[in-house]
């Protein structure tokens, strides 16, 4: 008799394992699972990724071994652990049944049978030939231990590729992780390893680095800071107020230094910023003073020899320059590429809602009667409108309306619970006031701060109300206008809707606006877009989650076309934060009368595993192909693996796995109206045109059949009435194999050994549940 998997791997793929040298301080073993799992409806998690074995020696990541049964073909598990060995970033991986093992190499594709396992220090070796001892000190040095908060899989193999980059004598380094994942933090385990490895571009192993850390915002360096708090005593800001208090003077002393690069040059933008002179404060420092410097969000500032922060980098020429973005790349931003070259690692929106390490979302995209506008004889126009169609470009650049203000208000707090954390995304600052206005004059909620705007003009103000909102354990203010400032820099895990109410021009803007709503937070499934501007057609553009450099066009209905468009976008985001709105002529009052405002239509959406929004009608297509394939086109093989607890759990994982978030197969009901129904009745339905019948129908069909009349004893038969009456009201969540213990409980007949003894026996009190559920389905 051959031994299980697990057998086989503790019998004898472990202690081959052991004999190649490999103890448990280098093997990460019994199911390494490094994923959260997908997230769904009611806080579940789809399945999380596992390798059997990670191979790692001084605490990188070397191998992946796949273990199969010692009876199973030892190549079987090759491109699984392929695929799992890329996201781990190995470049070996092996395939083994115990017996024989199967190397290959991920780089070349090349694989050979192999004896044994390599030991630990030759497989590093292969990692880093000719490694000298200066070199490994930096690339082994360990992350920062917090028993509060571990780096991800990811995080670690952007910091070691960094690392790896920075030791090899790199000098431009570029990362590019989505919006919510984690680049600040990053940032910090680098700066970290290399502080404590002593790593100077000329001058290794005896003193610390200098660093100097880049951004274009304070909000973003006040957060950086914070995430570099456990190295607080190495750390210095530089800020036009303190310089000028130091009788103008840098400081000196110090090894990891934040600065808005606004603060430092000698650009003109900086008369933006009330507290910095125009003094290039950088110039006091010598060329060579930094080791590194760190440019955060560094495509908005651009890469362009013209940009805000290129006359800083120029000058600190002879560091590393490490370049921190969220946008992959494409025409708008490829000046930046030019400059940094190709990313050395990537990690995307989509990897990280697959991953279950960002949120899901799902899309309401809104249509109105005053989308489109022509002037008319009813209505007042205060100004001179030419006599054309106006569309949704035009709102709030040509024209405007306190009444579609008043529509869009009452049509957001309609689809909002009253509570959830929610930002307005508006044209400009004037738009940011008047629907904070019009929010006020609808809301529910009396606080004078429900709603409140954040923008450059409130100041101080504004930026207290964004504190506030961001911390989590208040609950107002709830909502948030803006228009620019609160594209990036806004870290407030709990944001449940993304308001859109102006058009997006740039990926780059739309991204860093959508990840608003990504962050992780305790009881949150998923966040809702709500567009009004249909912004949501950049979700079909082939570079919202991807490399590409080209786009589909969409279509009015948001299907793509066939036809491929050069990208040609300007970046919004480019300026500071909404300070620098160009004064153009004020938008014209336009008054509608002879008609009512309303909502035509809101089209609901759920993001897919390729990280694009499936429709209704297309996810019940899906559904309807998943579930023919599954049953082969036979209702009766539906109908049996529904009545099997077990065969049943395994359907309904398999939907949730391939389906959209959002769409809870629950959710599918209220499409049918079908509330009372089992979801089982819903599927039928779908796949063979049947009946859809109510859970009361299937509970009185089950205690009429002869199962149930046959049965003499008494306590029995009421016990299956008890569990028919909890079907009834609670639904097929009743009839889990694990819910018979609970069930008996609460039926008050008696223990689950009292109860079996009026079945016959364990088994026959087993088999009649099952066989109710037989009946149930019939």
């Amino acid at each position: 008799m051959s031994y299980s998997e697990a057998d086989t791997k503790a019998k004898l793929i472990t202690p081959k394992l052991r004999q190649s040298g490999w103890d448990e301080r280098y093997i990460t073993r019994e199911k390494y699972y490094f994923t959260d799992g997908r997230k769904q409806a009611g806080g579940a998690r789809g399945e999380k990724k596992y390798v059997d074995y990670l191979l790692r020696y001084q605490d990188i990541n070397l191998a992946v071994v796949e273990a199969k049964k010692e009876d199973v073909n030892y190549k079987q598990g090759l491109q699984q652990v392929i695929t799992y060995g890329k996201a781990l970033d190995v470049e070996y991986v092996y395939s083994t049944n115990g017996h024989k093992i199967l190397e290959y190499h991920i780089p070349t594709g090349q694989s050979k049978d192999v004896e044994d396992f390599p030991m630990p220090r030759e497989l590093f070796e292969r990692k880093y030939p000719n490694i000298n001892k200066t070199r490994q000190n930096v690339v082994t040095q360990g992350f920062f231990a917090d028993s509060v908060k571990t780096p991800r899989y990811y995080q670690k193999i952007a910091v070691q590729k960094t690392i790896d980059a920075v030791s090899s004598g790199k000098e431009r380094i570029l990362l590019t992780l989505a919006t919510g994942t984690g680049k600040t933090y990053i940032a910090f385990q680098i700066a970290y390893r290399l502080l404590e490895a002593r790593w100077r571009k000329n001058d290794i192993g005896q003193k610390k680095p200098r660093i100097l850390y880049l951004a274009d915002r304070n909000i973003l360096i006040e957060q950086a800071m914070n995430e570099f708090n456990p190295i607080e005593n190495d750390c210095k800001r530089l800020q036009g107020v303190s310089i000028k208090k130091n009788g103008g003077k840098v400081p000196l002393s110090g090894n990891v230094f934040f600065a808005i690069y606004q603060a430092i040059s000698d650009n003109q933008n900086r008369q933006y910023l009330d507290d910095e002179s125009l003094t290039a404060y950088y110039k006091q420092y010598p060329t060579d003073f930094f080791d590194l410097v760190i440019i955060d969000e560094c495509h908005r500032g651009s890469a362009s020899d013209d940009s805000s922060w290129r006359d800083i980098i120029e000058y600190f020429s002879s560091a590393v320059h490490l370049g921190l973005t969220a946008t992959p790349k494409r025409d708008v931003n490829g000046d930046t590429y030019d400059y940094f070259g190709e990313p050395i690692y990537e990690y995307s929106l989509k990897d990280g809602i697959n991953d279950g390490f960002l949120t899901p979302y799902k899309v309401k995209r809104i249509t109105t009667n005053i989308d489109e506008y022509r002037p008319n004889t009813h209505d007042r126009v205060d100004g001179d409108l030419p006599n054309k169609v106006y569309g949704i470009d035009d709102w709030e650049k040509t024209i405007t309306s306190l009444q579609r203000h008043e529509l869009i208000a009452k049509t957001v707090l309609d689809n909002i619970n009253k509570m959830d954390k929610t930002i307005v995304f508006c044209k400009n600052q004037p738009h940011a006031l008047e629907l904070k206005l019009a929010i006020d004059n609808f809301k529910k909620v009396k606080n004078p701060d429900y709603c409140v705007r954040v923008t450059s003009d409130e100041g101080q103000i504004g930026r207290d109300y964004l504190e506030q909102f961001q911390d989590n354990d208040k609950d107002i203010p709830v909502i948030l206008t803006s228009s620019k400032m609160l594209t990036t820099g806004v870290d407030a895990k709990n944001v449940r809707n993304i308001v859109l109410t102006a058009p997006i021009e740039s990926m780059i803007e739309f991204k860093q606006i959508i990840g608003r709503g990504t962050r992780i937070f305790e009881g949150k499934d998923c966040f809702t877009i709500l567009d009004f501007v249909k912004a949501s057609d950049k979700f079909y553009d082939k570079e919202w989650d991807g490399v590409a450099d080209v786009i589909t066009d969409v279509k009015a209905d948001g299907k793509p076309k066939e036809d491929i468009k050069e990208v040609k976008e300007v970046d919004p985001i480019e300026n500071l934060n909404d300070e620098k709105e160009s004064k153009k002529q004020e938008p014209i009052n336009i008054t509608i009368k002879g008609r009512k405002l309303k909502v035509l239509d809101i089209e609901t959406s759920y993001v897919g595993v390729d990280g694009r929004p499936i429709a209704t009608q297309e996810y019940l297509e899906q559904l309807i192909g998943v579930l023919a394939k599954y049953c082969q086109n036979n209702e009766q093989l539906l109908k049996d693996a529904w009545a099997n607890p077990q065969y049943r759990q395994t359907l309904l994982d398999k939907l949730e796995e391939m389906l959209s978030f959002g769409q809870n197969i629950d959710n599918i009901k209220a499409i049918f109206k079908a509330k009372d129904s089992d979801i089982y009745d819903v599927l039928n339905h779908l796949v063979f045109s049947k009946d859809i019948l109510t859970r009361e129908q299937r509970a009185v069909a089950a205690e009429s059949s002869e199962f149930m009349q046959q049965l003499q004893n008494a306590k029995a038969r009421e016990f299956l009435l008890f569990v028919l009456d909890k079907y009834k009201k609670d639904g097929v969540v009743e009839l889990e194999q694990k819910r018979l213990p609970s069930l008996v409980e609460l039926s008050g007949l008696g223990t689950v050994s009292e109860l079996a003894n009026d079945f016959g026996g364990m088994a026959q009190l087993k088999e009649s549940y099952l066989q109710l559920q037989r009946e149930i389905y019939r």
